[in-house]
């Protein structure tokens, strides 16, 4: 299977811990700390995470708590420069999600950044969040990978994610898996109901039908990964890696080494 091997190819790890970087306020939005001190966070996350043994990270903005699907320049260009020099002190894999859905800026910084893979919250699926309804654009979203040279870019897309409604009745999540791989994912996503919340194992087994790898998107902990592990192929990991849920609280390396001790540990290698 290509997109596995691809998937092995960037994760090096046989089940891979990708961490979260949740950047404070950025530049236009309230209570912004400044760049130093935004550039300075990310980068103790970076230190803390691959000090801990992570595999890769995922740098985020989710503390602007944005209100709308794209963001303004000055967002694009804070994290085009902290995502610049994150990839330049890593020795890890780094991606980036330029939240709500802005899925031109996320492709664009890591095409100019040398950042390796992306995560979409919304692919395939026809949904209503808050901001209001998204239409599924994977043939537009592939076709601008091809005009600015990001072909490379992993795509890790997530199925029927976290805090929408889906509006396409009876779509199961086995039939969003298929759509997602037929459409390009190099792995897809699958979340709880919320941020922090673990996903269902049968949800993972229905991600499974698609062909390519699958991650845990929310909600994993040492206590529940030896019971997950074998229906995934590795993690996205924020809220249980942080010191705290505040904007300027940064990643906990003990936190890290004990959830990826805890998966080195399992048997099951859904890679090998």
């Amino acid at each position: 299977m290509p997109e596995f091997a691809r998937f092995r190819e960037l994760f090096a790890h046989p089940w891979p811990i990708i961490g979260m970087i949740s950047l404070p306020p950025l530049p236009g939005s309230p209570n912004t700390p400044g760049m130093d001190t935004l550039l300075a966070a990310a980068l103790a996350d970076l230190a803390a995470l691959e000090r801990g043994g992570a595999a890769a990270v995922l740098i985020e903005n989710d503390f602007d708590q944005p209100q709308t699907l794209t963001v303004g320049p000055e967002v694009v260009a804070a994290l085009t420069l902290i995502t610049r020099e994150v990839v330049a002190r890593a020795s890890v894999p780094v991606g980036i999600q330029v939240l709500l859905n802005d899925w031109r800026a996320s492709l664009a910084i890591a095409r100019m950044t040398g950042a390796r893979f992306v995560r979409l919250d919304f692919f395939v699926d026809r949904v209503r969040i808050k901001a209001g309804e998204i239409f599924p654009e994977p043939e537009a979203i592939t076709a601008y990978c091809e005009t600015i040279g990001a072909t490379h870019v992993a795509l890790l897309t997530d199925l029927q994610v976290k805090y929408s409604e889906l509006l396409e009745s009876g779509k199961t999540l086995a039939e969003s898996a298929r759509q997602a791989a037929a459409a390009g994912a190099t792995a897809v996503v699958v979340t709880g109901d919320a941020t922090g919340v673990p996903v269902a194992a049968a949800d993972l087994r229905a991600a499974r039908i698609g062909g390519v790898p699958v991650v845990i998107g929310s909600g994993l902990t040492p206590e529940n990964a030896p019971v997950l592990l074998p229906f995934a192929d590795g993690a996205i990991v924020g809220t249980a890696l942080r010191s705290g849920n505040g904007p300027l609280d940064r990643v906990d390396e003990a936190r890290v080494r004990r959830l990826v001790e805890v998966c080195r540990a399992a048997t099951h290698n859904p890679l090998a």
